[in-house]
């Protein structure tokens, strides 16, 4: 199939697949005669792989690394979870300073009288006043 057919069959687009041809995330496609690209079930399959593991937020470096592991039939099932573990603090991490930002606004929003006045704790927190 070419790649846009790739593209349909697998939710990545089809600039996207090129990119990962480029960073070698993926083996450069086969080519017809006429050098378009050609991708068999294997390729769709990898590509789904990926697609799935950028769906639950892994880094590209990260995508590599369990790309190698998934390819590998010697693999150890620690060293992907030790990826996974590895990867669950880095969103709760993410999700703490999140949650602390949306806790910084809801007290700065809280203390805005939100009427006609110029006067705003919001503004004054960016500026670096305290709230």
């Amino acid at each position: 199939m070419n790649i846009g057919q790739a593209a349909a069959a697998t939710g990545v687009t089809a600039k996207r697949i090129r990119y990962y041809e480029q960073i070698g995330l993926i083996e450069p496609a086969g080519r017809t005669d006429a050098g378009y690209r050609h991708f068999g079930e294997r390729d769709l399959h990898t590509l789904r792989f990926i697609q799935s593991a950028r769906r639950l937020g892994f880094s590209m470096p990260k995508i590599s690394n369990l790309l190698a592991l998934w390819r590998d039939q010697n693999r150890s099932s620690a060293d992907v979870k030790r990826l996974a573990k590895e990867h669950i603090a880095e969103l709760e991490l993410k999700i703490a300073e999140l949650q602390s930002m949306v806790d910084t606004l809801r007290h700065l929003s809280h203390k805005c009288s939100g009427d006609a006045r110029p006067d705003c704790p919001i503004i004054a927190s960016f500026e670096g006043e305290p709230s």
